[in-house]
């Protein structure tokens, strides 16, 4: 019988309904003009979060200007290793060294020789005093990659041209306020790479890697900024400045 001129008015706004409701619900899985890079999370069992986390050091380069007080008031507490360059009550890695701006590269080859002698962790962070990370965003990505059969690096990645050194010329690096790696990472990363001058230390990482690893043999995964904050932190009702004073 076919359908009176009010009913097929109910039942287009009822299949209407129907579409908006499924649009807003499966809204995370769609692009809307951005692409998101977000790991799929593996089951989650009680206490998974606290082992999954037991896994991973954050490399985590201070000076005198660094606040310390405010990370320990952090999730990333229990898991930073303080990079300095003299012993203190804080320091996990002791580079023995002074250091500036300019000579950051020979920090870079500091921790990682330390991060070799760490064997029981997965993951690391290299993250600056100037920026935070969501605590989430790390729980999926290390659920993600763990097992994973290659060197993984996650960064904001970019080329570095350096026509004096063909060791760094061309390489593939991460943004330095944030990158995270792989124990396979840690393992092939050439801690004996040569070059000329002084270069910045992101950039001389990302040399390590291209020296030791091959970047074929490697995983670049690209971050998601939207879980990260630099030198500045905004959400909802907060506007932080976490570079209030300059370093170096």
């Amino acid at each position: 019988m076919p359908l009176s001129r009010r009913a097929r008015v109910l039942l287009a706004v009822a299949v209407a309904g129907i579409i908006a409701t499924a649009t807003i619900l499966t809204a995370p899985m769609h692009s809307w003009g951005t692409q998101f890079h977000l790991p799929t999370p593996a089951a989650r069992t009680p206490g998974s979060d606290a082992a999954l986390l037991e896994k991973l050091a954050i490399i985590f380069p201070i000076n005198e200007n660094t606040d310390m007080q405010f990370y320990r008031n952090t999730w990333m507490r229990d898991y930073l290793y303080p990079v300095c360059d003299w012993p203190g009550d804080e320091c996990k890695i002791v580079c023995n060294e002074q250091s500036t701006y300019k000579t950051l590269d020979k920090k870079t080859f500091c921790f990682s020789r330390a991060m070799k002698e760490y064997r029981d962790k997965e993951f690391f962070i290299k993250i600056d005093d100037d920026a935070l990370v969501d605590k989430g965003y790390i729980l999926g990505l290390v659920r993600n990659y763990t097992g994973w059969d290659k060197p993984v690096y996650i960064s904001d990645h970019q080329r570095y041209g350096d026509g004096d050194n063909p060791s760094v010329d061309g390489v593939l690096y991460g943004n330095g306020k944030f990158y995270m790696f792989n124990r396979k990472l840690v393992d092939c990363v050439d801690v004996n790479l040569k070059y000329e001058g002084h270069r910045i230390e992101d950039a001389i990482f990302g040399a390590m890697v291209r020296s030791g690893c091959g970047e074929p043999n490697v995983e670049y995964v690209v971050e998601n900024d939207n879980y990260i904050w630099h030198k500045t932190y905004k959400n909802k009702n907060k506007y932080i400045d976490l570079a209030f004073i300059k370093n170096h």
